[in-house]
């Protein structure tokens, strides 16, 4: 599976701990920056090209990299065709993909130590969606609006 990684300033250690270990565990990834650490980048700059990877690339998942996470998870989501989610803990991790088939993960890097941000990571990338009828019957409702949205700002 190829897994979208991106972060700022913020958790750049983070992502690259992330990147090594999870290669090791036979994943494709690929690094959208940051590169270098910068304590004055913007995290946009990074995570919605990282964020529209995984929509341009079928069948691939995200991982969006912060302070907190929560303005990488803002930013993911600005993205069309992204369900990011703010992961905590284990839980809510798998949650959001059993029951929202988030495609995108945002962790921040300030609050988890590396290795539980990876089995948060880990319990994301492995869980796979229910399929249950109302699971699914909420992401169509979603995606309608996003899709009308959509179509209301063009005219």
């Amino acid at each position: 599976m190829r897994v979208h990684i991106s972060t700022d300033h913020a958790a750049f250690e983070l992502k690259n701990f992330l990147v090594e270990s999870l290669t090791a565990d036979g994943y494709e990834v690929i690094d959208h920056g940051a590169h270098e650490f910068d304590a004055q980048d913007d995290y946009p700059d990074y995570i919605i090209p990282g964020a529209q990877a995984v929509v341009d690339d079928p069948g691939s998942l995200g991982i969006a990299l912060g302070g907190s996470g929560n303005g990488e998870n803002i930013a993911s989501n600005k993205v069309p065709g992204v369900r990011c989610i703010l992961a905590w803990n284990v839980e809510i991790a798998k949650l959001g993909r059993q029951h929202n088939d988030a495609n995108v993960i945002a962790v921040g890097g300030r609050p988890h130590e590396e290795e539980y941000a990876l089995e948060m990571v880990r319990a994301f990338l492995t869980t796979p969606f229910s399929h249950d009828e109302r699971h699914q019957r909420r992401i169509d409702k979603m995606t309608a609006y996003e899709s009308s949205a959509e179509r209301a700002q063009r005219h």
